[in-house]
């Protein structure tokens, strides 16, 4: 066995494949090809005597040897890279990084804090995704996310979570609306996967608006739009609607129910090593929404 042949790059390459499923997502991923990465991988299965992975369907699964593999150097990898990282200067860091977040949690926190990660991180790429808080938490469990911005309880037992703060929810309509709102006035509110629709559904309940029509929109700054022509009253995040507020495009709903603030936390997974995920997420931990 020619152990004194494998490089570093073959265990990272076996790393990603695992971690992500597929050999064009870990070629993405090292910012390399596909064919690369199968050459990389039929040098360690040679070097080794073993197979270390099998095709299910489109994707890759380990054989108990790859999974033997993983589980034995992955921890030593992790601590390799760290020494790696205490060496040299932060400032270095090379990588790319998926962050995933929903659209209130990159309309309030991720202009300032990607602003200042790419000033101290130059060589750090990101690839930003905007979803719904419910698909980031699958895209991070799956491996398609190193880290995610989420709005409302972000609870799944691979993941670790932080608090980052919460804002206001006010309910606002055009200043006509608002001064007379009729009986049946069309409500509008993210999907029913988000947390926003759970918090509108309890609040209306409770207000004489009881049984006015729910209308979904996967777009927070188009339902503002919306609402702005006339188009019925929402509930929205306060720092969204600030200058809305400030110019009388908005106004407050009279006689409406309070609405409890929506939390927002920061997630990674449960058994991240990357010490530069692990990095930005501490960085991430210490924002105050």
């Amino acid at each position: 066995m020619a152990i004194n042949r494998i490089a570093f790059y073959h265990l990272e390459t076996l790393f990603w494949i695992a971690r992500l499923g597929t050999f064009a997502a870990a070629a993405a991923r090292l910012n390399t090809t596909q064919p690369a990465i199968s050459a990389r991988v039929r040098e360690l299965e040679s070097h080794l005597g073993t197979a270390l992975f099998r095709r299910e369907g489109r994707s890759m699964a380990l054989t108990p040897a790859g999974r033997e593999l993983v589980r034995e150097s992955e921890p030593l990898w992790a601590r390799f890279q760290g020494v790696l990282m205490g060496c040299a200067d932060a400032s270095g860091a090379r990588g790319v990084v998926r962050v995933g977040a929903g659209e209130i949690a990159a309309a309030i926190c991720l202009p300032g804090f990607v602003t200042g990660l790419t000033r101290d991180l130059p060589n750090v790429s990101l690839e930003i995704d905007i979803a719904l808080t419910v698909d980031l938490i699958q895209q991070l469990a799956s491996g398609r996310a190193d880290m995610i911005f989420g709005a409302g309880r972000v609870a799944h037992p691979m993941l670790r979570t932080l608090p980052i703060g919460a804002v206001d929810l006010v309910w606002l309509a055009s200043p006509d609306m608002a001064a007379s709102i009729p009986e049946r006035a069309p409500v509008w509110s993210l999907s029913d996967a988000s947390p926003l629709y759970r918090v509108v559904k309890e609040a209306l309940a409770a207000s004489r608006l009881a049984d006015s029509p729910v209308n979904l929109c996967n777009n927070v700054r188009t339902m503002i739009d919306i609402v702005v022509q006339g188009g019925g009253i929402g509930a929205f995040p306060a720092p969204m609607v600030g200058e809305h507020v400030d110019s009388g495009r908005l106004a407050p709903v009279p006689h409406m129910p309070s609405l409890p603030q929506i939390e927002f936390h920061v997630a990674v997974r449960a058994a991240e090593s990357d010490p530069l995920v692990l990095a930005i997420f501490d960085r991430a931990s210490g924002l105050r929404i």
